[in-house]
């Protein structure tokens, strides 16, 4: 009921939540040469990184249209460690207004996780561009992507809560996520395909299940996967596996909200 109650006052604030999403959107783009172009060209940039390097240097052509296959994974992973980082210092970043103003104190972080959301809606037809430009199949499938986008805002949001709440009693959680972050990157299937990690691995006579592993221990490897199967193969997505990913999405989203609401009434104090 506590939890229900805060969601509902939430709601009531939801003027000043869009707002403010204006507000770090305008921020954003302020004074910029390219301004919201920036949001179609970092993912370019990195895709033709990628794309040159696995592909020329690499001399990796197992995979067809790579530059497809390898945005596909890259929108969704722009978005999700775009509003990790910046949510992380979403309380401390605000301090003048925590300290002066009462207003509940999650719209901080789900504001920017709105702005990223935003930011991802507009880089998306990049996508769509640069797939009919390739050749590739996009079918009726693409109509059900809201689905992996509500699984992984509420995941967003439920780590966004934890490590918003972590970084305003120790500062340095921001220099530690980036780190984390990278190497959460190479553990999800965002440059290489699900398929490359081996089912199982024979180490010191322990047998090992790797790709099994990484979708249990790592959500964002599924969440990229139902990603690329609506988006690059045009296909169905495996729903027992994203509907397992939603129940932890939902779980940890519960879980860091109470962790914020706990803590949430000394932040004046620590910022």
């Amino acid at each position: 009921m506590r939890l229900w109650h805060h969601l509902r006052e939430v709601w009531r604030y939801r003027e000043l939540i869009g707002n403010l999403v204006l507000r770090d959107l305008k921020v954003r783009y302020k004074n910029s040469l390219f301004g919201i172009a920036w949001s179609w060209l970092n993912p370019l940039l990195m895709m033709i990184v990628y794309t040159v390097f696995f592909t020329v240097l690499w001399g990796n052509d197992r995979i067809e249209r790579y530059p497809v296959f390898v945005l596909s994974g890259l929108l969704p992973w722009g978005f999700f460690t775009e509003a990790i980082v910046q949510a992380t210092g979403s309380i401390v970043g605000n301090a003048h207004l925590v300290k002066r103003v009462y207003f509940p104190r999650e719209i901080l972080p789900i504001t920017v996780t709105l702005s990223s959301l935003v930011n991802f809606l507009i880089a998306l037809p990049v996508f769509f561009v640069l797939a009919l430009l390739q050749g590739a199949r996009l079918t009726w499938w693409v109509l059900l992507l809201p689905v992996p986008v509500l699984v992984q805002v509420t995941f967003i949001l439920g780590l966004a809560f934890i490590l918003a709440t972590v970084n305003v009693f120790y500062r340095d959680t921001q220099h530690i996520l980036g780190v984390l972050t990278q190497a959460l990157f190479f553990l999800t299937p965002v440059f290489y395909s699900a398929n490359d990690v081996p089912q199982q691995v024979l180490f010191h006579g322990l047998m090992l299940y790797p790709r099994r592993w990484l979708y249990w221990v790592n959500p964002m490897a599924s969440i990229i996967s139902s990603y690329r199967d609506l988006l690059y193969f045009g296909a169905p997505t495996a729903w027992d596996f994203l509907m397992r990913t939603a129940v932890t999405a939902c779980a940890i989203f519960i879980i860091g909200y109470l962790v914020f609401l706990h803590y949430s009434p000394r932040f004046g104090e620590e910022v």
